[in-house]
Parts: structure tokens; sequence; C-alpha cells
């Protein structure tokens, strides 16, 4: 199952001025310094993070909550989904319609002392070969009604400096919990083999251009607190940013949930991650390297390991075109497993490997949005899955979703 942290929105000021018509005889009198104009505030820095054409509202619902904050911000998202498939796996449907988001996120961000709660319900529609589990038995089995809720110190005499605890998002991969956080709809053959949300405690400090982040957590949501991750992202200008991330554990746990497969609960991960954007067009290549070492009383007494790689894009047509609120959000990723005995999704057998492409077009208008998307999943190197038998070697799939941001 599966996750990653920050998101900056930012406002534009606009200013005006007029000036008065002179008689024709007259000498134009000295002009006058004009105002300066006031500087309109900045957006707040909002969670959860999103990536575009989507965004979280940057005029959100303000509250005086008192000793809780007199700045307490209101968001959140409802949306539902569509899909049909063929071969579908066993447990699934070959159509299907969910909610997808209901969900409310308070952020309290600014001061020494901050916090956020996200409270709803939420489905996960992933590429795999896991059947789609409808929004209400996901939110039960996976990260409950609460999924994320963590409080954060940033003290005024360490600037840059931070320490925030609770239910946090993953320092691990370039996609993110919630459909409405992603530019595709379903999350992708790499997000399957990444944890989502983690308790524990999390260290930031930013210095320049460089942030660093480091977490003691229980991984992949198994409560034995054994993970240390960490990342380190580097903005190089404003047109390009590298990550570096990396997770492992300090000791093995035969812990076994929905959200806590032994063959990742155990495994390390690495991503290298860059993002350029363009002009209309941003893009975010990234390498991802797992390694399960063996471990014979979960089930596989070989190393295990995949190999990954993923390319999202996005173009987004001009405002003042025919096409203004238009994206077209694609990814493109391979992953391959060698021959270690491993379990899971995206995993498709020893010595298997799979390849996907999605297409995502998207529509926003004020804070609505309606986006469709078809993805396509073909498996190779003795792999299958696919099918009510499990024979069939790919899948092709179409979805819908509405929703509003507000």
């Amino acid at each position: 199952m599966n996750h990653r942290i920050t998101a900056l929105l930012a406002t534009a000021a606009l200013t005006f001025s007029a000036g008065a018509a002179l008689a024709d005889d007259q000498a134009p009198a000295p002009a006058a310094p004009a105002p300066a104009a006031a500087p309109m505030p900045m957006a707040p820095t909002l969670q959860p993070a999103m990536t575009a054409p989507l965004s979280q509202n940057s005029t959100p619902l303000t509250l005086d909550l008192g000793p809780l904050g007199n700045k307490v911000y209101i968001t959140g998202a409802v949306s539902g989904l569509a899909y049909t498939q063929n071969h579908h796996v066993a447990g699934d449907q070959s159509s299907w319609g969910d909610l997808s988001n209901a969900q409310i996120f308070i952020n309290k961000s600014d001061g020494e002392f901050q916090y956020f709660v996200d409270i709803g319900a939420y489905s996960l529609p992933a590429l795999g070969t896991l059947p789609y589990v409808k929004a209400t038995t996901t939110t039960s089995n996976t990260y409950d009604i609460m999924p994320m809720a963590y409080v954060k110190y940033a003290p005024a005499a360490l600037p840059g400096f931070s320490i925030q605890a609770g239910k946090l998002a993953t320092l691990i991969g370039d996609e993110y919990m919630y459909t409405v956080q992603n530019s595709n709809i379903e999350r992708g053959l790499l997000w399957g083999v990444e944890p989502v949300v983690s308790r524990g405690v999390q260290v930031n400090y930013t210095s320049g251009p460089v942030t660093f982040n480091l977490a003691w957590t229980d991984g992949y949501y198994s409560n034995e607190y054994n993970t240390i991750s960490g990342a380190i992202t580097y903005v190089i200008n404003p047109t390009d940013t590298v990550v570096f991330q990396g997770e492992a554990q300090t000791k093995k746990t035969l812990r076994t949930s929905a959200t806590t497969l032994p063959i990742y609960n155990d495994s390390q991960v690495y991503d290298v991650i860059w993002t350029h954007t363009m002009g209309p067009w941003s893009f975010t290549p990234y390498f991802q390297y797992t390694h399960a070492p063996a471990f014979a009383a979960a089930g596989w007494t070989k190393d295990t390991d995949t190999w990954g790689g993923a390319l999202l894009a996005t173009y987004t047509f001009d405002s003042k075109s025919m096409l203004a609120g238009v994206s077209l959000p694609v990814r493109f990723e391979y992953i391959g497993q060698s021959n270690g005995v491993g379990v899971g999704v995206p995993l498709f057998g020893p010595g298997s490997n799979a390849w996907s492409a999605t297409i995502t077009p998207t529509y926003t208008i004020n804070r609505w949005f309606v986006r469709g998307e078809v993805s396509y999943v073909g498996l190779g190197g003795g792999g299958s899955g696919y099918g009510e038998d499990g024979s069939a070697k790919d899948q092709v799939r179409g979805l819908v979703e509405v929703g509003v941001l507000f």
C-alpha cells in the first residue's frame, strides 16, 4: 500500500496609478511621489502537499480558536470516481464507482507551535494487482479516520529548524497519498513499494537552498519503531530541484497488516528525484532501488531487490488560450524484481518486471476539477497476475474523477 511533504502557495499583488489632465498652457507641476503599494499577504503554507495541476485553496476559511490559534485554516476535499477495466483480478469488478475523498484539513502554520489534522474518508486507487477497495473499507483497514495528524515546534531562536511528532506523511517517493494530491488519479508502480504514513518523530532544518529531514518512525505503519528515514532537498535554481531519500530498519519484524507487509517493512528503499520546470512544462524523472535482505522467518530465503524508474510530466495550457484551465499530466514507469522470493504489489514474481503508461487530462475551474485517466500496465520476465485466474499479462483502466477543493 501507499506518499511528500511540504508545498508553498503564493498570490501576486496588483498595483495601479492614475494621472490628472493638464491644460495646454500650464507647465506641468512636479509629480508627487506615488505611495508605496501595501504588500499583499502571502497565502499560508498548508498541508497536505499537492502536485499541480490541483492545488490547495489559497484563501481558506480562517478561524480564531483562542488557545488553539487565532489563525487556524480549514480546507478540504470532496471527490468521487468511476472506473472500468479489463482483466480485473479476483475480488474486483470490471466497473465501479465510489467516493475517493471526503476530508477536512485543519492547519495552524504560524508561530512556534503549529499543527496539522486530517479527518475523513479516502480511497487509494493504484496500479498493480490488488483489487480496488472502497473508501469506507480502505479508511477503516489502513490509517483510520484521522490518517495524518501531528504537532510541530519551530523555535524562533533557531530559524530554519523544526521538529514534529505524530502520524506523518512519509519522506520517501514522489507521489502522495490521496488522489487529489497527485497529478494522476491512480498512484504508480513505484509508489506501491513505498511507505505512506508513519508514526514517529521528524526533525527538519533548512539552510539556504538545502533542506534536511530526518525521522524515526514505525516505517510501513507497523507500530514497531525500528525505522530511520531521511531526505536532502537541494534547490539548484528556480527551475531545478534535486532530492535524495532513503529509509532502512534497525531490526527486523514479522508484523503484518493491510499496510505492513514484511517484504516491504524489512526492506531498504532509496530514491533520487529531479524536478525541472520549463515554461508550461514540468518534468520529474526519478530512480528507485529497494533491497530486502533474506528473512527466512518471514518467508523469503534470498535477498530480494527491485529497480525502478519513472518520468512524471505535466503540460499546462496558457491561461489566455481556448484551453485555459486544461492540463495534461502523463506518467511512464518501469520496475523490475530480482530472482529473490517476494510477495506483494507490484512484485509479480521472481525475476518479473512491469511497466506502465498513464495520461490524465485535467480541467480546473475555480476550486472545482474534473479529470479523466487512461492507464496501461504490462508484465514481463515471467510475471503474471491479471485476470480472475491470474494468467493475463496486462491491464487497461479508464477513470473519471470529479471534485472540489474548498
